[in-house]
């Protein structure tokens, strides 16, 4: 029980935090839906700099695919670093996804209050029909980022499995062995950098939305 009251204790204390910051924000001219475009442009920049690392991981396993000798050691070093910065940058996706899905709802929750202080019913109708609009191009949006993160985890753990095996097995016949593994996993990675794009092509087009309603 008591490390349940301190979980929840830190999500409140996380919360009163966010709203905080909101507020402070706000009282310097800067609004949540100013938040939220600079948030959906860091994410868009976090994910392209994730494409690149994991076409640059692509480039690595092709090269490893056709070793024909050499140093196997550094063949090694090669994928691993490209795996641990493969993982930093699939983390800083996460990051900024959940940034982006705290200042929606509080965008989304402020927007959905105010409907109920207007007077005037053209305008609220008005309000309320650019604040579905905005919601459902949000979802579509965020459905897209989801479905790309879910594809790095995959890639991820085949990329560290191959890696851990080549770590300890640093042989020719090593690299044999894994020449199924690493066409799967080009396969994969190629579908998650594929992904990514249709991520970045609907947060562009949120942030036009936006920057219109």
């Amino acid at each position: 029980m008591p490390y349940l009251l301190t979980i929840l204790l830190s999500i409140t204390l996380l919360s009163g935090c966010q709203s905080a910051y909101y507020s402070a924000m706000e009282k310097v001219g800067v609004h949540k839906r100013d938040i939220m475009v600079d948030r959906v442009e860091d994410t868009n920049k976090a994910q392209q700099d994730a494409q690149e690392q994991f076409t640059s991981a692509l480039d690595a396993l092709k090269a490893l695919n056709q070793f024909d000798g050499g140093d196997l050691e550094t063949a090694y070093n090669d994928i691993n670093d490209q795996y641990e910065a493969s993982s930093d940058a699939a983390d800083k996706v996460s990051e900024r996804i959940a940034a982006i899905e705290d200042v929606a709802d509080a965008l989304f929750d402020e927007w959905e209050n105010e409907l109920s202080l207007y007077t005037s019913t053209t305008l609220k109708r008005d309000s309320e029909k650019k604040l579905r609009a905005t919601q459902t191009s949000y979802k579509k949006m965020l459905t897209a980022m989801h479905k790309a993160e879910s594809k790095m985890t995959p890639v991820l753990n085949t990329l560290r499995d191959n890696t851990l095996y080549l770590k300890h097995n640093l042989n020719a016949a090593a690299i044999g062995s894994l020449q199924g593994e690493f066409t799967s996993l080009q396969k994969d990675i190629q579908r998650a950098i594929n992904d990514m794009q249709i991520a970045i092509d609907e947060s562009e087009r949120f942030i036009s939305h936006l920057k219109k309603a």
